[in-house]
């Protein structure tokens, strides 16, 4: 499959609408309206709502009632402090508004929870304007001060023991740098009244209302309903269109139901059942047994799957009848490598392992082709990607040999003296991939043995560096270049789990960061990805697609490129 430099799907939305919707997300104004029509018959879609996301051509009348099951794995958390992945990120969306949404059918960021918001002339200062009567789900009224004390929740070591992983979001807001290491109790956030908030930032920042529609920085109540941390974590009191129906069930269930306080337009379905399961294969076992709605598709099933239950329209919204989900993502498949081991810290070797990967056979026999071989971290779609930005980015293995070679690691009898291990989540086909690199890393005469882990316990052990390699996927949190290189590359960065540090590349980034016109804050941002490429602190792999499959009571369902799923218009059929 040809890489596409545009991102083109039902939406419309092309890279090049990013290029001028920073400087015009300076100043936006707009609510919530009525819903939209479903399109008559013959057209191709339907006005765009002011929401989450857009409403989709409906297969019929659209009925009320009913509970969405959906298959995920156990989560790391569901509380917005620790939104960091996208199986617990899933449920916070249904749970939680953030102050504004990036809608992919406009191509363009829209208000939430606010009504509008403005900046001064410098992008130094961001006012958002809070939708009046909006409540939390245990009645309290949404309000500014909900937001700083959600934020600062986030960065203030004494929450727990330490700031949240991704608390760096926050990173741009004045008083950020304090307050995590502790020298401060607040962030420079001011609430004139209840529904005015007005954030200063330590430097200039266009893409600060980007930064606010991740579902981490979400309001929570301030009046004392996450004051006990452990009950907040298993149930939280959000302010979006669903709530919590009991606690998580830990590597059980989470149940959510609708809200009908909701100051929106509320969900026609009652409630969602997010089913946890340890592996893929029982979750699809389900699903054939009508006890799962939404599930993954096992590797190697995809084209037979296809032809039995049909394929959506474009690739985004599931109906009867067309329910693969098969639309192209802004997201990455990486491996993580730890560049403070002394097995890869010389990046000839990282380089090397690189150039070794045969990515075309991943995609080819794993997934029949539908996924991308990954040229750079960032993906098409999102503005200031450019087509084979990371030079070892790409299948060569006597530049592997060589590369090694020069890294002093002579080849001897077929082997190397360089030894392996990596790791990845159990349960979720991975371990399939990890065989092939596997055989691919044999080639090259480097040894590698394969480990597996439980979710959660995987990603703390990313987290903490007891790790050689390991395999992650990144999603555009918010659709900017930005939001690919700083969490994953910036010195000290939550998501940093290569533990990488070049500070070059950190004064680039926040010299892009300042600055204001979006053309040069890319050409920027491209300057520091051609740096890190040469470094390899991790090594790409492919770029998703989605690989969903929706059961036939399914109506409605919107997909996302950034793998969020419209729960507000989904309907169910019997």
């Amino acid at each position: 499959m040809a890489l596409e430099k545009k991102f083109i799907g039902r939406r419309g939305f092309v890279a090049g609408a990013l290029a001028t919707s920073a400087i015009a997300a300076l100043s936006a104004c707009g609510k919530k309206g009525d819903p939209a029509p479903a399109a008559p018959a013959g057209d191709e879609k339907a006005p765009a709502e002011e929401g989450k996301q857009p409403a989709a051509q409906e297969s019929g009348a659209a009925t009320q009632g009913g509970t969405l099951k959906i298959y995920r794995t156990n989560p790391a958390s569901i509380d917005p402090f620790n939104a960091q992945e996208d199986q617990g990120i899933s449920v916070v969306y249904a749970l939680f508004d953030t102050l504004t949404n990036f809608d992919f059918e406009a191509g363009e960021l829209k208000p939430l929870a606010c009504e509008s918001w403005e900046a001064n002339e410098y992008a130094t200062q961001f006012t958002f304007h809070l939708i009046d009567g909006a409540k939390f789900h245990n009645g309290d009224p949404v309000t500014a001060q909900d937001f700083k004390y959600a934020w600062e929740r986030i960065c203030n070591p004494k929450t727990t023991d330490s700031p949240s992983v991704i608390a760096y979001h926050l990173a741009p807001v004045k008083g950020y740098d304090e307050m995590v290491a502790g020298q401060a109790d607040a962030l420079d956030i001011e609430c004139p009244d209840d529904l005015t908030l007005v954030v200063n930032l330590s430097a200039s920042y266009a893409d600060f209302p980007y930064v606010v529609s991740h579902p981490a920085l979400s309001p929570v109540p301030s009046g004392g309903a996450a004051e006990d941390f452990q009950k907040f974590f298993l149930a939280p009191v959000g302010n979006g269109a669903f709530k919590m129906d009991g606690e998580w069930v830990d590597g059980q269930y989470i149940k959510v139901v609708r809200n009908e306080d909701y100051h929106g337009e509320k969900p026609l379905i009652d409630g969602i059942d997010f089913m946890i399961f340890k592996d893929l294969q029982t979750a699809f076992t389900e699903f054939e047994a009508g006890n799962i709605d939404i599930t993954d598709i096992p590797t190697g099933r995809i084209g037979e799957l296809s032809q039995r239950y049909g394929v959506s329209d474009d690739g985004y919204v599931a109906n009867p009848g067309k329910q693969v989900i098969n639309g192209e993502e802004t997201s990455t498949y990486y491996l993580a490598v730890n560049c403070q081991d002394p097995a890869v810290e010389d990046k000839l070797v990282r380089q090397g392992l690189s150039l070794a990967i045969n990515r075309q056979a991943i995609s080819d026999t794993l997934f029949e082709g539908s996924r991308v071989p990954a040229d750079g971290i960032v993906p098409p779609g999102i503005d200031g990607y450019k087509e084979g930005a990371w030079e070892y980015s790409k299948y060569d293995v006597e530049a592997a040999k060589a590369k090694l070679d020069e890294a002093g690691l002579k080849e001897e009898g077929g082997k190397r003296d360089l030894n392996i291990t990596l790791v990845c989540n159990s349960g979720s086909g991975h371990e399939d991939i990890m065989q092939l690199i596997q055989s691919d890393f044999e080639k090259i005469g480097v040894a590698a043995d394969i480990q597996t882990q439980e979710w959660a316990a995987y990603l703390d052990a990313l987290q903490n560096g007891d790790y050689q390699i390991g395999r992650l996927g990144w999603v555009a949190d918010y659709p900017i270049m930005d939001n690919f290189l700083f969490p994953l590359f910036f010195t000290g960065a939550g998501d940093n789990r290569s533990q990488y540090s070049n500070p070059e590349v950190d004064d680039l980034m926040n010299k892009a960061r300042q600055t204001v016109d979006a053309a040069e804050r890319i050409a920027l941002f491209q300057e520091a990805d051609k740096m890190i490429a040469e470094d390899m602190p991790l090594i790409p792999v492919m770029f998703y697609r989605h690989t969903q499959i929706a059961s036939r009571r399914v109506n409605n369902l919107y997909f996302g490129p950034t793998k969020l799923m419209n729960f507000n218009k989904v309907w169910l059929s019997e």
